[in-house]
Order: C-alpha cells, then structure tokens, then sequence
C-alpha cells in the first residue's frame, strides 16, 4: 500500500494531483448473492459526490455493471464512469453514454444462455456489452461452465473472450479492458496530467491497476476471493468506504464538507 498512500499524500497537498477510479461490486459496496440484491450503503452517493467535487471531477467509477445501473443504485450522483468492463464510457456527469464496443450479436447470447442451461442458480444477465453468467448460487459448477463457455470462444469466428470474475463468467468483446478505459479518461480533462490511483477488488481490475502503475499512479486492492487478505490493501468495502471517508476530511476545506 505504500505507493498508493505516497500517491494520494502528494493528493492531500496538491488537489489537482491525482485521478480517482473506483471500482464498484466487493470495492464500494459488498458482494451480494445476486447482482441485484447488492445494496449501496446511505451515505455512499453523498461520499463519492464529495470526492468527485473535491478533485474537480476527476472521479470515475469502472464497473463490470451497465452506467445505467449504477446511476440507479447511486442516484441522485452522477459522475464519470466506464460500464461493463470499459464497453460502455461517459466522460462526465452531463456527456451521453458512448459505447466503446458493439453490442454483442444476439445469437452468441442466446448461445451463452443455452450453454448456462435451465439450472434455476445459474443467474444470466445480458448488459448488450456482454453477457454474464452468475453461478454464486452453485459454486461446483464453476468448472464445467467455464469448459463450456471457453469451448464455445474456441469454435466461434468473432473476436471474444471469457472473463472470469468473483463467481461470474462473462462473454465479451476481446478489445475491451478495465485498463482500456482508465486510459481512455486520462487522456482526457479532467484527468489528464494528474497521478491515477485504483481500487479494485478482482481480476477485472488488474488491467487499470497496471495501466495506473505505468502513468506514475498506483492500485490498491480489496481482499476477497480473488486478493488474499495477506496480499491486500484493504480487508472489505466497508474498510474502503472509511478510508475515503477519513481521506475527504483531510482532503477537503471545510466549506465543501
């Protein structure tokens, strides 16, 4: 962790310093059974609309979630945001959403969904990006719906990948990466120039992690069942919320608070 605080100390004296990017499932808030049942915490938009106000917008979420979905979940904020692993980017609050990716064809989704098979705990979720298939509810299938679906990327002519995530598999366009879009904001106002610091809690975030590293910036990891918690920076969501909580009061003069 100690490049990340060496990076967000230079934050503390400088404001214009630094980039922030969040990821938002087992990083902002906890992981749930369902995508749907994941519950963002009260105080939680208020936070991230501080944060965001503070370092003058430089602040976007990178989520494997649709921005359409994490607008819902944090509303009333809105801020900067990369969805479904970078197939989906908005600059700022007020930009319309581009897509970075092509929808991807119907019939490989409704191939991915048939390979999932009718097993009720096998949870399809289709983002137009991509298309996810959930087996947190019947962890011994893990392997046999990975051999599957890699099988079916094998056999297929399209430029696809298989990314795994915590529980999830999803099909998406191979172009597309977390990394991709951090790299696409700071070439960007507000991020240009400034120092990016991550904080990510799976695979999906090691892309931006290093993509942070190679811009002088720093990654910093949530321990869950990707991150051991001796390898991690931060033990849980909860912990990351209040870092950044105890970060805006030092960050922050105290007519923004």
């Amino acid at each position: 962790m100690e490049d990340a605080r060496r990076v967000w100390n230079a934050a503390l004296r400088e404001p214009e310093a630094i980039a922030l990017f969040l990821d938002f499932d087992g990083t902002l808030v906890e992981i749930a059974e369902t995508p749907e049942a994941a519950k963002s915490p009260p105080a939680l938009p208020g936070l991230l609309a501080r944060l965001s106000r503070g370092l003058s917008g430089a602040l976007a979420l990178v989520s494997g979630r649709p921005i359409a979905d994490l607008d819902r979940r944090l509303a009333p904020f809105r801020c900067a945001a990369a969805g479904v692993h970078g197939a989906e980017f908005r600059l700022d609050a007020g930009s319309a959403i581009a897509m970075r990716a092509a929808p991807l064809d119907a019939r490989v989704r409704g191939d991915v969904a048939k390979l999932a098979g009718d097993d009720p705990r096998l949870l399809v979720e289709d983002k137009g990006g991509a298309i996810a298939v959930h087996y947190r509810l019947a962890e011994h299938l893990g392997p046999e719906l990975e051999r599957r679906l890699e099988d079916y990327i094998r056999a297929s002519d399209g430029d696809l990948m298989v990314q795994p995530g915590r529980k999830v598999f999803e099909v998406l366009g191979g172009a597309v990466s977390k990394g991709d879009a951090v790299r696409r904001f700071m070439s960007q106002p507000p991020f240009a120039g400034r120092r990016p610091l991550m904080i990510g809690d799976d695979r999906t975030d090691v892309s931006a992690f290093e993509v942070c590293a190679a811009l002088g910036g720093a990654g910093l990891r949530v321990a869950g069942e990707f991150f051991a918690s001796d390898a991690a920076d931060f033990a849980s969501p909860a912990e990351v919320r209040q870092w950044l909580g105890a970060q805006a009061e030092l960050f922050f003069a105290p007519e923004i608070r």
